[in-house]
Order: structure tokens, then sequence, then C-alpha cells
């Protein structure tokens, strides 16, 4: 009989469970730079609408801060160089931001940098990533435009906002602790392109198609949208899964309410939540103000909302 694996101790379960304890439900106030290079249009509406509440195991919650901790020593280093770095907007005092389409689109940036020995006198939006070793070596083989498109596409961004022309990407090893540094040009196409994709995704009311039918498919068995979008799982209650929900400048309006919903109140939702048609695995088959009866896909009959007299 084969031993079976020793299982984690009392003190690490504790601590993976603390971070699972404090996690955030994954929902950002916009869509990110940093998402906006996938290539399924429909995961980033899913994104955008909250339909799918993070979840990651605790381990994975303690690599992302691993990953955030290295941004302070990356600042650190370059300094070492001689570079200015501003990890705040001087005037805000606050993270650098970047933002388009009424503030429904835009990013953080880990900072700007002047003096850099590759290019001493031009400013540079500085980005930082961390790397497992397969990762780093295929980052140094192929550079980060073909390894890692959704970076790329991140820093294009961020130069067409801020409209700088030159990007620093360092990357860290994780394994061996070993620096790559690339610079990268503003291409003005690029970043256009971007945020067309964007605005396609912010202003559509409806779930665009899928990027394969096929629920095997490589990026759709590792999208974290799956099971809403394969399976017929049910979407998160909260507004922006309402159909009467709408992104409009500065926010997001509810038609049935006639007034504007903050993000305490997107999340939190109400009891006149209807979901959009398309995120219900069936057909609507009838309607009135206050619900929606759809044949599901099972063939049985489900009442959205509150169930006519």
């Amino acid at each position: 009989m084969a031993a079976l694996p020793p299982r984690p101790t009392p003190t690490v379960e504790a601590i993976y469970a603390a971070f699972e304890a404090n996690a955030e439900d994954g929902f950002r106030l916009h869509l990110g730079a940093s998402l906006i290079g996938k290539e399924c249009l429909r995961a980033l509406w899913f994104d955008f609408r909250w339909t799918t509440k993070a979840s990651f195991p605790g381990r994975i919650l303690r690599l992302f801060e691993t990953g955030q901790l290295e941004e302070a020593r990356i600042v650190r280093d370059l300094r070492r160089t001689g570079a200015t770095v501003l990890e705040v907007d001087p005037e805000s005092g606050r993270q650098w931001r970047v933002e388009a389409h009424g503030g429904h689109f835009g990013g953080s940036l880990d900072g700007v940098a002047l003096g850099l020995l590759e290019a001493p006198k031009t400013w540079h939006v500085l980005e930082f990533k961390t790397h497992s070793a397969k990762s780093f070596a295929e980052l140094k083989r192929q550079g980060v435009r073909e390894s890692k498109p959704r970076h790329f596409a991140q820093m294009q961004v961020y130069l067409h906002l801020t409209g700088m022309t030159r990007a620093m990407y360092v990357a860290v090893c994780k394994d061996t602790d070993e620096i790559h540094v690339e610079r990268l040009v503003v291409e003005p196409a690029v970043g256009e392109a971007l945020l067309a994709k964007a605005g396609r995704v912010i202003h559509s009311a409806r779930p665009p198609e899928r990027l394969s039918a096929d629920p095997a498919w490589w990026q759709c068995r590792r999208c974290e949208h799956h099971s809403v979008c394969h399976d017929g799982a049910a979407a998160e209650r909260n507004c922006r899964t309402c159909l009467h929900s709408t992104p409009v400048a500065g926010g997001w309006h509810c038609a049935k309410w006639d007034g504007p919903l903050h993000s305490a109140e997107q999340r939190r939702g109400c009891d006149q939540h209807l979901y959009i048609p398309d995120l219900v695995p069936g057909e609507a088959i009838d309607a009135g103000d206050d619900h929606v009866v759809y044949r599901m896909n099972t063939g049985a009959t489900w009442i959205d909302g509150r169930a006519p007299c």
C-alpha cells in the first residue's frame, strides 16, 4: 500500500486559511489594463460584469503577495543605478493611474522613471513582474511581446494614456532572483486598438461570442469563467449582472430605480435583480415588470424575480 502524502501542519493550514478569509472578491470597479490583452472578449465582458467571484487557495494568494512585495525591491534596485523613480504622482500623492471610457477602463502604473542607463533623458513607464523559471526562460527567449502578450498590451495602454514614448519591463525570476530588463517603444496603433477593444466590451449590453464553442479548448479550460460560460452555472447576483444596470460616464445607472449605483450598492444588489438573459442557460418565454420566465436547457421552467400571481 502506497504511503499517504504528509498532511500540512496546522500552522501552515492556518496561514493559508487566513489568506483565504481575507481575500477580496476580485471585482474591480473598472476593466483593468492588465486584463485587456486577453484574447477572449467574452471573458473580458464577464470580468467587467462581475459574473464570477475570484477563488484562489491560500498558497496562491500568498504567492500573489510575494509579487507585490518584490516591487519595492525593484524600485530600490533601480534607484541604486542612479535612476529617479517615482512610485506616486507628486500632484496627487497617489499611485499613478490612467483611465478612459468614462472611468470604466484603466489601471495603475508601478511607477515612472527618468535617468535609466539605457536612455537617461527619456521618461519611462515602469512595469514589474515576477516569473517562474519556465516563464522567465520563455521571456528571455521570445521577448515580452510574444511570451507575455497581456503584459505587452498593459504597457501599450499605459504609454498611450500617459503620452510617454518608452516603457521598461523589469522581470524577476522567483527561482533564481535573476533580473531581465526589456524596453518597449510606444505603438500608437496598438494603443488605439486596445482602447477600442475595451470600449466594445464596456458598452456591450450582451456578452460577445465565445472564443471557442468547445469547452475543452485550452483557453476555455483554463478560464475562470468556464463554469458560467460553458457549464450553465449561475453568475453572481449583483447589479452588474442585472438587466436594469448600464455603465455611464463616471459610474453605473439603474433603470429600475432611475438613479446612480455606487460601488457598495453594485456589490450588494437588491431584491429587484433580474439576470441579463444571456447569463441564464435557457430561453426567455415570458416576462413582466418584475420577473422573467425561462425554459431552461434542462427542460425545466424557472422564474427569475417575483413569481407572477
